[in-house]
């Protein structure tokens, strides 16, 4: 997501998707406290879900939270308060323990490559011990809650990589990336 944003209005551009991660994840967890069953309901498309859309906020926010120059902090701290709060309800009363998963979703070689990637992209994530306490503080805020929901809800949770090779989901049809003939810089009007 940070890598889609990268620009002239990489700050204001990323705070409204972080103002609507908040709303959403407070529409999210109105809705599903009040209909625990909405939970099981799955998305129509694979490797798709509102635990991975809720995963994916709180991964967002807590990279801008350990440091990226220009982010957008206070958006991040108030998406990943909403969605922290929602995992946490959630998980609660859907009867889920929270867990700790192993060896984590983001082993260190993984951080290595997630900061080299950032980095490539133009958006640097700041280093060091005291960075690397930070993410880990705030991953262990959230990630035994939807930890639990991923198991109990069959619904597998986003890497914080891409695999090799992949195609952003957009350009992905049921007749493969061929059928997509449009580049990303068609499509940015670049």
């Amino acid at each position: 997501m940070l890598r889609c944003y990268v620009g002239e209005d990489f700050k204001p551009a990323l705070a409204q998707v972080l103002l609507e991660g908040e709303r959403w994840s407070a529409e999210l967890l109105e809705s599903h406290l009040s209909y625990p069953i909405l939970a099981y309901y799955r998305s129509q498309h694979e490797q798709q879900s509102w635990l991975a859309g809720l995963t994916t906020i709180l991964d967002v926010a807590a990279l801008i939270l350990v440091g990226i120059d220009g982010a957008p902090t206070r958006p991040a701290r108030l998406a990943f308060a909403m969605a922290r709060h929602a995992a946490a309800d959630l998980s609660h009363i859907l009867g889920t323990r929270p867990q700790v998963s192993n060896p984590g979703r983001l082993p260190a070689a993984d951080l290595a490559q997630l900061r080299a990637l950032l980095a490539e992209a133009g958006v640097p994530l700041r280093e060091g011990p005291e960075a690397d306490k930070t993410l880990t503080d705030l991953r262990q805020m959230y990630e035994p809650f939807v930890s639990a929901l991923a198991d109990r809800l069959l619904m597998p949770l986003p890497p914080w990589l891409p695999a090799p090779g992949a195609k952003d989901v957009w350009k992905v049809t049921a007749w493969g990336t061929e059928a997509w003939s449009v580049t990303h810089d068609e499509v940015d009007g670049t």
